[in-house]
């Protein structure tokens, strides 16, 4: 997995890149999202394509709504092995889709600027 990470772990840049509080770099993973509706929880795949100390874009097996908070789910190369956070979905287009972590304690904050970090020395 890590070689594959250092493959793929480039810094993004966008039209947005200059207005953006952190970097964005590749990180494909597979991701389970699940979100409360209805009074059910439905429970979405996806991949992951981007990532930042504050959020991630991927492309899920479902549409979301602008605005929804879901759970994310995802595997990481650095301990503690798997990220479980909660989000909001800040941009949906078809099934690809934006997401601002919200909630974050000090130690998921920290493992994810390791992450960056790591994935920005890997580029």
């Amino acid at each position: 997995m890590k070689q594959n990470l250092e493959q793929s772990a480039k810094p993004l840049k966008t039209e947005h890149s200059k207005t953006r509080r952190f970097n964005r770099y590749r990180f494909d993973v597979r991701m389970q999202v699940s979100v409360f509706r209805d009074g059910a929880t439905t429970q979405l795949w996806g991949r992951t394509n981007e990532i930042a100390e504050d959020g991630v874009g991927a492309t899920v097996t479902g549409e979301l709504k602008s605005g929804e908070v879901v759970s994310l789910e995802f595997p990481i190369p650095i301990a503690p092995l798997m990220m479980k956070l909660r989000a909001v979905v800040r941009y949906s287009e078809g099934l690809r889709c934006g997401f601002e972590f919200l909630v974050v304690t000090a130690q998921q904050r920290e493992t994810m600027r390791q992450l960056c970090e790591s994935l920005a020395m890997a580029s």
